[in-house]
């Protein structure tokens, strides 16, 4: 039986079933249009709130940076704890409707790709199994969606830890530094290879909380039992889940490169191209940009899949072995192990001269 790429039919299945991709583009794209409009609507509100007197005013359009700054401390005095206040309602608010809206944008999403792939297999499996021998069924919604929902909150959860992190992490280091011996850039060194570790470790952690989101549809499994699930999925089928990583890995790499190209164009023309027409090129450069990104997303989450409804006779079959070269030194007789006993040397008795 041919072998399988998972990663090819990551790509084929993001190909031919553009679909896919939309749906992912349509809750993603939702909660981030939802997100911006909320900030800057609060950011706008928020400045309407700030008093500015006549004296503030006055010292504002002198333009003097020492005036200046002692008018924007005095409009800002005693506002900041609305505005925390107000962002972390905000925050809270956009938390759970990403939590929502992701759980429904992903089990839809996990659904149809399931489905794909095992009408894709169908004429593989034998009648009543599914891939890598497993009967599976994506019929409890209700219970896989509240996994999905604990999962996701996992993530957030996850992500306001990593923030903690890097906060802690920048108070111990600024022990570092005193007023009497400042060291800035001892500091910063410091700070670096803290923050680099907290990222990478959260990226881990929510990667395989996404990656069991997989379990939480496909086989009906609840949060913990879904985390399990993908730790024994990365531990079996390592090479796979890492090739499949690895190459939509570098192409987004290869579109955050272009997409960086693209947008320093429009800025360099900035000087002689009206200022509007530089912005609109960059929005819709970071939108194309993000679509692409969804995209890979979709194309990566397709490779698990695949690897998950793989029959097991493609994942169990084994490299053909190379036949012996052919020419004149080969060997068609079989290789002898057993000890012939009337070989001369193997004799006690002495040979005759000459022999």
């Amino acid at each position: 039986m041919a072998r399988v790429s998972p990663t090819l039919e990551g790509f084929r299945a993001a190909l031919r079933r553009p679909l896919f991709t939309f749906a992912e583009i349509s809750w993603r794209w939702t909660i981030g249009a939802t997100s911006w409009a909320l900030v800057l609507y609060g950011f706008f509100e928020y400045l309407n709130t700030l008093p500015v007197s006549k004296r503030d005013a006055a010292l504002l359009a002198s333009r003097q940076p020492a005036l200046v700054g002692r008018a924007i401390a005095h409009i800002f005095r005693g506002s900041m704890n609305r505005a925390v206040l107000a962002a972390l309602c905000a925050g809270l608010a956009l938390s759970l409707f990403w939590i929502v809206a992701a759980s429904i944008g992903r089990a839809a999403t996990v659904r149809a790709l399931v489905d794909y792939f095992r009408e894709k297999f169908a004429s593989e499996v034998p009648t009543g199994g599914s891939g890598n021998g497993r009967i599976s069924e994506t019929n409890d919604k209700t219970g896989s969606f509240l996994s999905l929902i604990g999962l996701n909150f996992l993530r957030v959860v996850l992500v306001l830890a990593a923030l903690l992190a890097l906060l802690g992490a920048a108070i111990i280091v600024g022990f570092a530094s005193s007023k009497a011996n400042p060291e800035p850039g001892l500091v910063f060194v410091l700070l670096l290879p803290a923050a680099a570790l907290i990222c990478s470790i959260w990226s881990m952690l929510s990667w395989q909380l996404s990656l069991a989101g997989l379990f939480a549809v496909r086989d009906g499994e609840d949060a913990i039992g879904a985390l399990f699930a993908a730790v024994d999925f990365c531990r079996d089928r390592t090479g796979a889940v890492f090739a499949v990583s690895t190459w939509t890995g570098l192409a987004h790499f290869v579109a955050f490169s272009i997409a960086s190209t693209a947008v320093s164009l429009p800025l360099a023309l900035a000087r002689v191209v009206p200022l509007r027409l530089v912005l609109a090129a960059i929005i819709l450069v970071t939108l194309a940009y993000f679509a692409v990104v969804d995209w890979l997303y979709m194309a990566r989450l397709a490779g698990y899949v695949c690897i998950l409804e793989m029959p097991e006779t493609i994942v169990a079959s084994e490299p053909l072995q190379a036949d012996p070269p052919a020419g004149p030194l080969t060997v068609s007789t079989p290789i002898q192990t057993t000890i012939d006993l009337n070989e001369p040397i193997l004799s006690d008795l002495p040979s005759p001269a000459g022999g």
